[in-house]
């Protein structure tokens, strides 16, 4: 059994907010904001002079709905981050400017992510009871919650490797079905304007062929690129009961839930800041852009006091989830 974390998170706080690490980036978040905005509105100018810039070309389409891969993915970004008030301090106010990103560009519910992602799996991460994530595959990465559908077992690799490229519409599905249950009325009407917003123009001004390859290249790059990053957070990493983890520290709890990953600003633009896991669970307000600095202050405040720090590379927590897997 390892040995408790010293109580002393507030001291690694400390430096990190006299390092202006914790202080909030309105003025850089709204740059990127208007950028990803921008680039969709490149988009539809695109499509709208279609005939003169690419004509009948399938790879142009195929391009094009890679281009809108990479805008859809910062969109994930920034509205992760807007609704951990990472941008802007004001709650109320980063609800309504997610919505641009979640409901128009993503048809993505921010009242499903508040309370799925910042509510439970931040206040109880790896916890069962509690954070929904860690049951993913019948329980397959939750020791004493394996579940029983021996068909899941069967075929796991098949249906935990293949799922990574259906993450984008399941997400859509979940959002809608939150939207629903909760009688979010409002919210699930600007998550259907996605449909004429973004697709109707290019279904009215491309070839339908070509409309399709967007569509279908749009969809399998992005759930691999969110969910290939997604379970590299948690799984595999250490599983709590509720009781358990309610005798946790904050500090505590985070860093032995968490795994970050090793590399360089590259991997940190391509994960999202989602790469610098346990800093993200630590400081959750902490904008995205400090995560890197956060982190090496971090991984010395460890180091110091002797607390186990998780870290590999994105091949090796890939290579880890699949051991795990392997015992299901």
């Amino acid at each position: 059994m390892s040995q408790p974390y010293p109580d002393n998170f507030n001291e690694l706080k400390a430096e990190v907010r006299a390092a202006g690490l914790l202080d909030r980036v309105p003025v850089r978040g709204s740059i990127e904001m208007i950028a990803t905005l921008l680039s969709m509105a490149l988009v539809f100018y695109i499509v709208s002079h279609w005939d003169s810039i690419a004509s009948d070309s399938l790879w142009a389409a195929a391009g094009l709905g890679f281009f809108m891969t990479i805008i859809f993915t910062r969109a994930v970004f920034i509205s992760h981050d807007i609704l951990h008030t990472q941008y802007f301090k004001n709650k109320a106010l980063s609800f309504k400017l997610s919505y641009p990103f979640s409901a128009f560009i993503l048809s993505n519910s921010s009242s499903w992510w508040d309370f799925k992602h910042n509510v439970n799996h931040h206040t109880w991460c790896n916890v069962p009871e509690k954070d929904e994530d860690i049951l993913a595959m019948d329980g397959a990465f939750a020791p004493g919650h394996t579940g029983n559908k021996a068909w899941l077992r069967a075929s796991k690799y098949l249906v935990f490797w293949g799922a990574m490229f259906f993450m984008y519409p399941a997400f859509i599905a979940q959002s809608y079905s939150f939207a629903i249950r909760r009688k979010k009325w409002g919210e699930l009407f600007l998550m259907l304007l996605h449909w004429p917003i973004v697709w109707g123009p290019i279904f009215y001004f491309l070839p339908f062929e070509q409309a399709i390859v967007v569509f279908l290249t749009l969809n399998f790059t992005l759930s691999p690129w969110l969910a290939f990053g997604f379970i590299t957070n948690h799984l595999g990493c250490e599983v709590f009961d509720k009781e358990t983890g309610e005798n946790f520290s904050w500090m505590e709890l985070q860093m032995r839930t968490s795994r970050s990953l090793s590399g360089g600003a590259f991997i940190h633009w391509f994960y999202g800041g989602l790469n610098t896991q346990i800093e993200h669970h630590l400081f959750p307000k902490a904008p995205r852009f400090n995560l890197l600095k956060v982190q090496k202050m971090t991984k010395e405040f460890a180091q110091k006091h002797g607390l186990k720090y998780f870290e590999t590379t994105p091949i090796e927590a890939y290579v880890q989830i699949n051991d795990v897997l392997k015992k299901y």
